[in-house]
């Protein structure tokens, strides 16, 4: 009798695991958002309006106070300044997770499964979502928007599938602002990719490289970035530091060979982190990654990607970072995010600071915009913010601050103070033995007879103070 009774019991179990192995398409609390076939009808965020601008005396959470898409600053459109995008990963995959805690975020749309189906019904929610917030642009990860198959050939057709869907859903208006290929979350990945010790693993690594840039050209995109996150070391005792620097150098100048063979007249971009999940990337800011592309004779080949949390992360202001590319001709696109300063990790929040956002501003002014590149909103809600309207709230809040730091930047060139003050200070230099320096035509015995002239030098205060009063006064 025992064992009969056992039997029963584990025959239980196995229909019970049977029942509930079999993925449902629809959750079982949403019965009238599902309709017979298991598809999801209807709206996917039902009573959220299309996001209008209303200007700053607003109220409404869900309408823009500063973002006005069509009024012409400095002789440009908003929202040519701008190039908003929306980050998928961040967007329609993030849970809310961390490492001391489970997901707390559950969409109604999602079903718990990573089928093909829930891709396609994730890209449905994407393209809807980016028509009610108003933005013509998308980023994404090959892996986020499609499921692993069990070979890379599978993998590759489901890809295709989700990809397929999201061609037609974009459109003449919608495309990427950039692609990318997932190569730091699945764990062949764990040595790096393009950096990494095993040959297979650079080899498949290329041929995922390969697929993702042929869908980003194919869906119209606009940009390819680079993002190394597993490429760097933990310890050097075990590394051969030079091979892999040479590795990933031989990686990407396949993929500019590729790039070109396929006609795909994007913009290659790498985008910098110093570290984390390493312990040290390779192009751990923008003036390493510079040298890096000079080293290896990549610098016509590539711009970069500059994520303001990624520049705090390496000790330097996101001013700092976009400075740099931008005086070497390489600010491409930007990852419009921030971190905390009492946090030593990438938080990844949505900007909200008025005045960092009114100096990243002045560097996309002065450097004439960011086309093809963009505003990518690299940034994820807050663990404890659940409801789907906050994934509204929280890009209507990132692009306003955006666009008010467009607009303070505007009054500061306008006003012309602050470049007064600048140049007041670089005086001297306008000069002709300034000149001369500048044009590399003033040698050592000739300054050594100067100063020997002059005397000792009167040295002018650097005014920080007020420029600080001026940048503030614009705020």
């Amino acid at each position: 009798m025992a064992g009969r009774i056992l039997l029963l019991v584990l025959s239980m179990n196995v229909v019970f695991f049977i029942a509930n192995a079999v993925p449902e398409t629809c959750p079982a609390d949403l019965g009238e958002k599902c309709g017979e076939n298991g598809e999801w009808e209807g709206e996917f965020f039902p009573g959220i309006p299309k996001i209008k601008y209303e200007g700053p005396s607003s109220k409404n959470p869900l309408a823009y106070k500063w973002y006005n898409a069509e009024e012409v600053i400095l002789g440009k459109k908003m929202k040519d300044w701008l190039r908003f995008s929306v980050a998928f990963w961040h967007t329609f995959r993030g849970t809310g997770a961390d490492p001391f805690g489970a997901p707390t975020k559950y969409w109604p749309w999602e079903d718990g499964t990573n089928s093909i189906a829930m891709a396609k019904r994730r890209m449905r929610a994407n393209f809807e979502f980016l028509n009610k917030l108003g933005v013509d642009r998308w980023c994404f990860h090959d892996r986020d928007i499609a499921p692993y198959g069990k070979t890379l050939q599978e993998t590759n057709s489901n890809l295709d599938e989700v990809v397929a869907l999201a061609k037609e859903l974009q459109g003449d208006k919608i495309r990427p602002l950039w692609g990318t290929a997932q190569l730091f979350m699945h764990p062949r990945y764990m040595h790096g990719a393009a950096t990494s010790s095993e040959l297979g693993v650079y080899a498949y690594a290329a041929a995922q490289v390969k697929k993702a840039m042929e869908v980003t050209h194919y869906l119209g995109g606009e940009n390819y970035v680079f993002w190394g996150g597993r490429e760097g070391y933990q310890t050097l005792l075990n590394t051969d530091m030079e091979r892999e620097l040479d590795h990933l150098a031989r990686f990407l100048g396949a993929a500019v060979a590729y790039k070109k063979k396929i006609g795909f007249n994007g913009t290659l971009l790498i985008e910098p982190k110093p570290q984390e999940p390493t312990k040290h990337q390779y192009d751990w800011d923008a003036a390493t990654t510079l040298n890096f592309l000079r080293k290896y004779g990549l610098l016509g080949e590539f711009k970069l990607n500059i994520e303001c949390n990624h520049a705090t992360l390496s000790g330097h202001s996101c001013h700092h970072d976009l400075e740099t590319a931008r005086i070497n001709g390489l600010l491409g696109n930007i990852d419009a995010n921030t971190g905390d300063p009492q946090v030593g990790w990438d938080t990844d929040q949505f900007m909200t600071d008025i005045g960092e956002a009114t100096m990243v501003m002045l560097s996309v002014i002065k450097n004439g915009g960011l086309a093809p590149g963009g505003f990518n909103f690299d940034a994820k809600l807050r663990r404890e913010s659940t409801d789907v309207e906050d994934l509204f709230i929280a890009h209507i809040g990132g692009m306003d601050t955006l666009a008010r730091g467009l607009r303070n930047a505007a009054k500061l060139i306008e006003d012309g103070s602050l470049a007064e003050l600048v140049r007041k200070r670089y005086s001297s230099f306008d000069t002709e033995l300034g000149g001369q320096i500048e044009a590399g035509k003033a040698d050592f015995e000739m300054l050594e007879k100067k100063a020997m002239e002059w005397g000792e030098p009167k040295v002018a205060s650097a005014k920080q103070e007020l420029a600080e009063m001026i940048f503030q006064s614009s705020l």
